[in-house]
């Protein structure tokens, strides 16, 4: 069975670091890919907004809504709070159930700013407690708190998606729930950076190779350690 170690290992080689969460910098017109050891309160408000507009959809999707909010200037909780659900709807319908999602964010800005006055007061509440908090919120499930927790907060709280759950019984893990899957990649990696590259690579692994449909087996480079790519051989 190949370990989640040497799987990370192996991702890590082929397409090296991807750098995750892009935000936006001062003359970008489009979030950057950039290694950050620390964010600012905006680069965090960020990168929530982006978790939450990010459910079901592409990440492609995503940058237009952030876009046409920095460009309204509203790409802040403070901006969001002020707003309307409509006006923010407009602005973020590329990504895609957009009246939900504004709802969402406008409630999630506003409980943030009612509740702790910032992310980064919030975010020092310990990981557990912050977790569960976040869970309990309306329209924010495990994905999407786990992405906050670890992009955002710098949190070691693996993200668990489709990506991960297919590759991982492929590879011979079996079907996990994704609680199950997060505790496997936690008890091997237990580095920040680890665990959002991880993350990251398993995306890009799965979109370039371990496709839904017609993956692409017999070009995979992890095809000899693979269940899956096994039975088809």
């Amino acid at each position: 069975m190949l370990s989640i170690k040497k799987m990370y290992k192996l991702l890590l080689e082929e397409f090296s670091y991807q750098n995750w969460w892009p935000v936006f910098e001062e003359k970008s017109e489009r979030p950057v890919y950039r290694y950050r050891k620390k964010l600012t309160e905006l680069q965090m408000q960020e990168i929530c907004i982006g978790a939450i507009l990010t459910q079901n959809t592409a990440w492609q999707n995503v940058v237009k809504a952030l876009q046409n909010l920095r460009r309204a200037n509203k790409l802040s909780f403070k901006k969001i709070a002020r707003s309307n659900v409509q006006e923010i709807a407009r602005l973020i319908k590329p990504s895609g159930y957009y009246n939900q999602k504004a709802a969402r964010l406008k409630k999630f800005a506003e409980f943030v700013l009612k509740n702790f006055g910032s992310l980064q007061k919030m975010f020092s509440l310990p990981l557990e407690q912050l977790r569960a908090l976040l869970i309990s919120l309306h329209g924010i499930g495990k994905e999407t708190a786990d992405n906050i927790l670890l992009y955002a907060a710098f949190k070691k709280s693996f993200v668990v998606d489709a990506y991960t759950l297919r590759i991982f019984e492929r590879i011979g893990y079996g079907k996990l729930s994704y609680e199950q899957a997060k505790g496997l990649v936690e008890q091997e990696l237990k580095d920040l950076r680890e665990l959002q590259e991880f993350h990251a690579l398993l995306v890009r692994f799965a979109q370039n190779y371990c496709l839904r449909r017609n993956p692409r087996c017999g070009e995979c480079f992890l095809k000899k350690y693979c269940k899956f790519a096994n039975t088809l051989a």
